[in-house]
């Protein structure tokens, strides 16, 4: 099963609509904390509507102890951040991918990225007078990516 980690979300709405789509596409939803808000935040329920019951969900206290007990090899690892050089467009991900994503405003810690600097990917942009995007946004297009194949 693909899975959509989420390291240190801080927006609850963003949280709720990715669960969603983790539903939509039958996707485990990972988060590490520490998280920006409670889980059982109202707004995190609210954007996941009536869908929250039905989330594969699993949190994890640190990224430590997700890797010590998934134990991830390296090409299930996607890391999503926005000055990577390769496009999400580009791998073949494999039906046990980690789609990883991190902090709205910070993205991944940067000892993340640099222990996988070769599973960096991003998604393309081709004006230069937007920053980022939305997190739900673009997990939303790169999970619907990732299964493309498998759908």
């Amino acid at each position: 099963m693909t899975s959509i980690v989420l390291v240190h979300p801080e927006i609850p709405g963003n949280t709720g609509a990715i669960g969603r789509t983790c539903v939509a596409l039958d996707m485990e939803l990972v988060l590490i904390h520490p998280l920006g808000f409670d889980i059982s935040d109202k707004r995190v329920k609210r954007s996941g509507l009536d869908y929250w019951p039905h989330i594969k969900l699993v949190e994890f206290a640190s990224w430590d102890a997700f890797l010590q007990e998934r134990v991830p090899r390296a090409d299930q690892l996607y890391l999503f951040e926005e000055y990577a050089t390769r496009s999400f467009y580009q791998p073949d991900y494999p039906d046990d991918a980690y789609l990883v994503f991190g902090r709205e405003t910070k993205g991944l810690p940067p000892q993340i990225v640099e222990a996988y600097r070769e599973q960096l990917v991003s998604l393309p942009m081709r004006s230069d007078k937007v920053r980022s995007l939305n997190l739900a946004n673009t997990v939303a297009a790169a999970a619907y990516q990732a299964v493309k194949h498998h759908i």
